[in-house]
């Protein structure tokens, strides 16, 4: 086992005292439980039976159950990472990214996914993303798939083998991603027929053109026909006139749909006139759409000139959506590959980022919420990202005790629980990769390494 910075028994029923838990996190905040500035409250938990019994005010002793002191460090649910793209991820040492821009990793990534996408191949990177996300304490993820042509015949099926292997440790959903200009034809119904097959979320990157409010309207009535939820994304640049949003917002008025909608990157918002901010915000409310902000990619991509300094941070307006009461969370979206050359799959990471990027800190609030609760409930998982009398004890332990603590270091010796045990947290390898990499890989200039000194 991995050492985390206190140990927890191998027992059905337990303490972990003196625990620190944002408030927010919490179902119900016990009477009497110690709450601070910062929203913090001092409570102690009990485990019994894989769940949680009872969360009661901070006081240590709890008779004869044996008690891990948490020393005030922080207790979180299990993390929940609601925009991902596993099919892509740990391909950046065979397909990096040759100038970092966002028509960059297009060509670099449909090239690489002609020539190397096999079953195997996108089985093992996901397998490999799935591990680390698992490692650091992630309870659900969803996760976008390439699904044009030929590709969404090979990566669903992986995708629906991974999900039955991965049952109970982490729930699985998975959006497809294609242009919206597919649901203009035949592929398009092609699509959210394996979709619906799979028991997953119709999705499309939607932009700018003359036909998006018709093709709009083909995407939501093909859900609609088979019930299922739809996941865009959309406006991901800075072009002042990158609008889908609001032609999405008012698509769903117009069509009455009844599933959940949610809406990834949404960057241009933050470069638009103010009238046409306000416009979009209010429209987004009226028509129930939740916004997934991925500040670690956008950062990345987004305002990329070579030889320049980016003057914007790529990220879409969250305090704006939130005071509208338009849910918001933060996701990790891609992991080293072409789109973003870094990530390790972890949503405290991306917690810590969003905090510094977009000042989601003092007052801290619901924020923590965004790696949490709300994508919880954006993915219709009730039970999941909170702590309260009742639910599965899924939880992370984390040594920091104040936000400065927590946010300021990678909490790599936290503790994850998962049904009230402790489980490996020691991360995967990047060596299992390297055959996948290719004579233009790491495996290969390791080899040729190899030949210049003999």
């Amino acid at each position: 086992m991995t050492p985390g910075f206190v140990t927890v028994p191998e027992r059905d029923a337990y303490w972990l005292s003196n625990a620190t838990v944002p408030a927010t996190l919490l179902t119900d905040l016990p009477p009497g439980a110690p709450v601070d500035s910062d929203g913090l409250a001092r409570v102690d938990v009990a485990i019994r039976d894989r769940r949680i019994a009872d969360v009661v005010p901070a006081r240590g002793a709890h008779g004869p159950e044996p008690s891990v002191d948490l020393g005030r460090g922080q207790l979180w649910p299990c993390l929940i990472d609601v925009h991902t793209h596993l099919d892509k991820g740990h391909t950046w040492e065979r397909a990096p990214n040759p100038d970092g821009t966002f028509d960059g990793a297009l060509r670099t990534v449909a090239a690489d996914r002609a020539a190397r996408w096999s079953a195997e191949d996108v089985r093992r990177r996901m397998d490999f993303g799935l591990r680390c996300s698992w490692a650091h304490g992630t309870r659900a993820i969803r996760t976008h798939l390439d699904s044009m042509g030929p590709q969404g015949a090979i990566t669903w099926p992986v995708f629906e083998r991974l999900r039955k292997e991965w049952a109970g440790r982490i729930e699985l959903q998975a959006v497809s991603l294609v242009p919206i200009p597919v649901f203009g034809g035949r592929e398009g119904d092609e699509v959210a027929d394996r979709v619906a097959a799979a028991g997953g979320i119709l999705g499309a990157v939607a932009f700018m053109s003359p036909e998006i409010d018709t093709l709009l309207d083909r995407v939501l009535d093909a859900a609609t026909e088979r019930g299922l939820d739809v996941d865009f994304h959309c406006d991901e640049s800075g072009d002042v006139g990158a609008r889908a949003l609001p032609h999405i917002a008012r698509a769903i008025l117009r069509r009455r749909f009844k599933g959940r909608v949610v809406c990834g990157h949404c960057c241009s918002l933050a470069v638009q006139p103010p009238e046409i901010v306000s416009e979009t915000l209010d429209l987004t409310a009226e028509a129930g759409i939740s916004v997934v902000s991925l500040p670690m990619c956008n950062l990345y991509l987004q305002d990329r000139v070579p030889g320049r300094t980016p003057r914007w941070r790529g990220v879409t307006l969250l305090h704006e959506f939130a005071e509208r009461r338009v849910p918001v969370a933060v996701a990790s979206d891609n992991c080293r590959d072409a789109f973003f050359g870094f990530g390790d799959h972890d949503p405290m990471e991306v917690f810590r980022e969003a905090t510094r990027v977009c000042h989601l800190d003092r007052p801290y609030g619901d924020w923590p919420r965004a790696v949490t609760t709300t994508p919880a409930d954006l993915m219709g998982l009730a039970a999941s990202g909170r702590i309260g009398r009742g639910l599965p004890a899924d939880l992370v332990l984390f040594e920091g005790r104040t936000w400065s603590e927590l946010l300021s270091r990678p909490q790599a010796n936290r503790v994850v629980i998962r049904n009230g045990r402790a489980i490996e947290t020691r991360l995967p390898d990047y060596r299992e990769l390297d055959d996948l990499l290719g004579p233009a890989g790491l495996a290969g200039k390791e080899r040729a390494g190899e030949r210049r000194e003999t």
